[in-house]
């Protein structure tokens, strides 16, 4: 298992499946009438689908030329997507 931040971590896809997850809860199928179909929230999908690209992607190495990245750890992309992935419970630790 490999340590981020010295830490243990994981991804909870249930908790992403709930997070974007648009389904008709049982009464208002029977108020409204129509059907229990699957249905997501599309903007919300697309963000943790980038957020985890980035998370699953990032690549420590680095050109010194290009000055991408500062000398102190992951860049800002990774850092932002990982907190807000952190926050609303879809990476946890162990």
């Amino acid at each position: 298992m490999q340590q981020i931040f010295g830490e243990n971590y994981f991804i909870d896809f249930d908790e992403i499946e709930k997070y974007i997850d648009l389904s008709l809860k049982e009464d208002e199928i029977q108020t409204t009438g129509e059907t229990a179909d699957q249905r997501i929230n599309l903007v919300k999908y697309e963000l943790i689908k980038l957020m985890l690209d980035v998370i699953l992607t990032e690549n420590e190495e680095f050109d010194e030329k290009m000055a991408m990245k500062g000398s102190n750890g992951p860049s800002i992309p990774f850092k932002l997507a990982f907190n807000s992935l952190l926050n609303k419970k879809i990476i946890n630790h162990y």
